[in-house]
């Protein structure tokens, strides 16, 4: 059930300190498109978007250059697709 209506400022999510993560979540560039699409639209409309790797920021369409697809259904599927190349995990904040 959802939390207690008088808790008007929600959850308390505590930040770590240091540097920002460069680059967006997958998620949330794949939100700001509809389904389906097809890559070359994707590249178009977000191509240039800096998302988080584990490996560092990179772009949308340079993860695009290692998938197979053309063509995405859904966005489960995009997501999936460049998963696949970026891989998933924590992502580094600074490099030491």
């Amino acid at each position: 059930m959802a939390e207690d209506a008088d808790d008007d400022e929600g959850p308390a999510v505590e930040l770590g300190e240091g540097e920002p993560v460069e680059g967006a979540p997958l998620a949330r560039v794949a939100s700001r498109l509809t389904w389906p699409q097809k890559a070359s639209a994707v590249r178009q409309k977000e191509g240039d978007a800096t998302i988080r790797t584990p490996d560092g920021p990179r772009t949308v369409g340079s993860a695009l250059d290692d998938v197979d697809e053309t063509y995405f259904d859904t966005r489960q599927t995009f997501l999936s697709a460049i998963r696949s190349v970026i891989g998933t995990g924590p992502v580094a904040t600074a490099e030491e």
